[in-house]
């Protein structure tokens, strides 16, 4: 067996697939017209045909129980393009524990979608506050050897 990808279902595919590709910046990967699958390897269903696959089951919205989770170097650019774009939050620019930052916010049915800085370029911000990547490494949770190529790969950048 061999897992695909997650599908949330939508109630207008042109809408959810406009929200991802102009403000997430999602490119599609196949149109199945009432399927649309991205290059990120998940998918949007409408959520009345859906209902038809499933035997006409009750689909219900706002559970709060599932996130799509992207990772993005600027995500204050990004949070700045959705509150543009009038877009709900759960929770605006916050720091884990692991000091990654985050933000938490619902795409136009609900589906909470998190976007997180990414571990790469977390290890470069901490690193540029003044931290040896021994320390990085210990509050991020990765190798010491990943978080070295991350600080190169964005020193490389400069």
């Amino acid at each position: 067996m061999k897992y695909i990808c997650p599908l949330i279902t939508v109630s207008d595919i042109g809408r959810s697939r406009d929200f991802y590709e102009r403000i997430l910046g999602q490119k599609v990967k196949y149109d199945y017209g009432e399927n649309v699958t991205f290059e990120g390897d998940f998918a949007i269903h409408l959520r009345s045909h859906f209902k038809e696959l499933i035997n006409n089951k009750k689909i219900k919205s706002c559970s709060n129980n599932f996130e799509l989770y992207f990772e993005h170097d600027d995500p204050d650019k990004l949070v700045e393009k959705l509150k543009d774009h009038g877009v709900t939050f759960i929770h605006e620019m916050r720091e884990q524990p692991w000091r990654q930052r985050v933000v938490r916010f619902y795409d136009p049915d609900n589906n909470i979608i998190e976007v997180g800085e990414s571990l790469e370029h977390l290890s470069y911000r901490l690193n540029h506050e003044g931290m040896t990547a021994g320390e990085i490494s210990g509050i991020i949770s990765m190798p010491e050897i990943f978080v070295k190529k991350s600080i190169e790969k964005y020193e490389a950048f400069k």
